[in-house]
């Protein structure tokens, strides 16, 4: 049978895009360097998924899978537990004091200090970024990256104004999403190169605002309450007291200088429905729905397997813990963050990790697995061993810092070391008010503070013995920032 010749030209060109479409979505499948995808969520609680059976309502299916197909660190931490330094951390693989980013008015790291980005760069890779940064002013293209779409500060949920490589425009529909579509297309275009992804959402920070499809979830739902909501705080430092009285933002703080502070604090009545935690726990079903596409496109670019995707937090949160809603302090649920991995061709599927793993471990992790060289000023360690289940001699406490604020100076200076068993925290510009220890394996919730009981003097001391050494392995220094 003669074939007609426009048919013969319809069916050159339809092969011809068919060859072209396959090439550009399957051209990485040959490239051996991984692909990297970084997902970070704000103020993500360590316990919000389905998985951690806590919040038996909420369903993260995309997420569950994660846990499935990877590895969750279960001992996971920040070494500063606010927005601007945690992220700094992670970026930069360095304390806070060390990389510059002390605190959220501070956000311009230190240019000497190895920066992610940079150094993927340098080792071949071709690197975006899309969503929070909050470490320096502004929303305008930062150094380390190939292609940039971010906002300024904490941005908005619905209609957020957008810069995209320098180009400012506002976009219609909500954030989670959007950044997600951005995010796929980009990685659907053929490259050469390796890349590494950074899609570091505005989800769940406040105002907590779930996807407008996601706004009536959980009708019938009830939060279960936390046991340490019930913290009448007496043991805790007066200062702790005072902020939760008066205020911790700069005014109030500042007027409630010298005014009586109680001797504890009666909890309220726990609210199972409080609509602010609800809409918290709602936004994250848009961001298990933004992690489902993110892994079908990699399925359809058939470079999944040969992807290694990190998920996790730039700090916990206080849903209720402590009577509180914010992060900050050093108890567990404001340090411990959720954190996962999945790179099939190193990690053992369904696999977990309880050693102490940090923000400032991931750095270092991502440039080796890069196949470039970890910079020597890293403070962090690589997770390699860790991710290839390997028996390592591992840390077995850390340093945390916090440094106040004028934003909010109701939120004093603070440092403390953990150890598995147990936690010290200090206030040091503060000697007058009390310190605190805590015996985690029999007081998990923090709330018999055993700074002064005589049983526990030498662990007291013990534990500031190792705070003090931590401090000196890591040039640890107050820089004093709030005046």
């Amino acid at each position: 049978m003669k074939i007609p010749k426009m048919m013969k030209y319809s069916m050159f060109i339809m092969v011809v895009l068919f060859v072209c479409s396959s090439c550009g979505r399957k051209q990485k499948t040959e490239n051996t360097k991984p692909d990297i995808v970084f997902i970070l969520i704000d103020d993500q609680a360590w316990n919000v998924l389905s998985k951690d059976g806590r919040y038996t309502f909420l369903e993260t299916p995309n997420l569950d899978q994660l846990s499935r197909e990877g590895l969750v660190f279960e001992n996971a931490f920040v070494t500063t537990s606010l927005c601007s330094p945690s992220r700094a951390c992670f970026m930069t693989g360095c304390y806070a004091h060390t990389n510059g980013v002390y605190i959220n008015e501070h956000r311009d790291p230190d240019p000497d200090v190895p920066f992610l980005p940079k150094v993927l760069q340098e080792a071949g890779y071709e690197t975006a970024f899309f969503g929070k940064w909050h470490m320096k002013p502004g929303s305008e293209p930062r150094e380390g990256f190939d292609y940039w779409l971010s906002f300024d500060g904490q941005g908005k949920y619905i209609d957020p104004d957008l810069n995209e490589n320098g180009r400012e425009f506002i976009e219609e529909g909500y954030m989670t999403d959007i950044l997600t579509d951005y995010a796929v297309r980009w990685m659907e275009k053929p490259r050469e190169k390796p890349y590494c992804l950074f899609l570091w959402h505005k989800a769940v920070h406040g105002p907590f605002t779930p996807a407008p499809r996601d706004s009536a979830a959980f009708p019938d739902a009830m939060i279960p309450e936390y046991e340490n909501w019930y913290d009448d705080m007496e043991d805790k430092p007066e200062w702790i007291r005072r902020g939760w009285v008066y205020g911790v933002h700069n005014k109030p703080w500042k007027e409630s200088e010298g005014k009586p502070v109680p001797g504890k604090i009666e909890p309220r009545p726990w609210d199972p429905k409080h609509p602010r935690m609800m809409n918290y726990l709602r936004a994250m079903l848009a961001v298990d729905d933004s992690y489902g596409r993110i892994k079908k496109t990699l399925e359809e670019l058939e470079t999944l397997d040969n992807t290694i995707i990190v998920f996790g937090s730039d700090n916990g949160f206080f849903i209720g813990a402590h009577q509180r809603g914010d992060k900050r302090l050093m108890y567990e649920e404001s340090l411990r963050i959720p954190l996962m991995m999945r790179y099939p061709g190193m990690i053992e599927a369904g696999s977990s990790n309880s050693e102490f793993v940090l923000s400032i471990d991931v750095a270092p992790t991502l440039i080796e697995l890069a196949g470039a060289e970890i910079p020597s000023e890293m403070q962090g360690a690589s997770l390699v061993p860790l991710l290839k289940n390997e028996v390592v001699d591992w840390r077995k406490s850390f340093l945390y810092e916090y440094f106040q604020e004028a934003y909010a100076p109701g939120f004093v200076t603070i440092s403390g070391v953990r150890t598995k068993k147990y936690k010290y925290i200090e206030s040091p510009n503060l000697p007058d008010d009390i310190n605190e220890l805590y015996d985690l394996e029999n007081d998990p919730g923090e709330m018999d503070n055993l700074i002064n009981s005589p049983e526990y003097l030498t662990i007291r001391s013990e534990m500031i013995a190792e705070m003090e050494k931590l401090k000196a392995e890591t040039g640890y220094f107050d820089p004093k920032v709030y005046k």
